[in-house]
């Protein structure tokens, strides 16, 4: 066999690998500066379904249990619903992870932890995810998540002051 039949075959069995190989995790992670203490903030966010309070892009939020888990549906406005449970609680720390059940985002496995930290002159809030893109380029899924954490984060900015 000669060398260029070599690389002819090998070249779609490479292909072939690639496409079944996993896809790697994305992360995403935001942070906003607050001027207010981290108690006051923990307050506005600390509520597991307090997201309806304060993230635009939800309409209402409802709490339910599914087997010990806590689970949270949030109506986004203009329609549709992300179903969200709670997988890690710390109040001490001022933070809670969670992960998506259902919902309509381009993403799947996916886990994010929302948190306050003391910093001078108030709080920084930090909100990082990490997911895999679902029917979707990555870039999509990632400006998805990044879009819904710039505009929480913002509202809890605005709340919180």
């Amino acid at each position: 066999m000669s060398r260029r039949l070599s690389i002819t075959l090998a070249l779609p069995v490479c292909a072939l690998l690639a496409g079944t190989a996993p896809s790697l995790a994305l992360d995403v992670t935001k942070t906003v500066d607050i001027a207010a203490p981290p108690a006051k903030v923990w307050s506005v966010i600390g509520d597991f379904c307090g997201i309806g309070q304060w993230h635009p892009a939800i309409e209402k939020c409802a709490l339910s249990k599914d087997g010990g888990k806590t689970l949270r549906t949030l109506s986004l406005k203009g329609g549709g619903t992300i179903v969200e449970s709670q997988t890690a609680r710390d109040d001490a720390k001022m933070s809670y992870t969670y992960g998506i059940v259902s919902g309509p985002l381009p993403v799947s496995d996916y886990s994010s932890t929302l948190s306050v930290a003391p910093k001078a002159n108030g709080s920084l809030v930090t909100w990082t995810g990490s997911f895999k893109a679902k029917g979707a380029p990555d870039a999509v899924a990632v400006d998805a998540i990044t879009g819904i954490y710039d505009s929480g984060l913002k509202a809890i900015a605005d709340k919180a002051k």
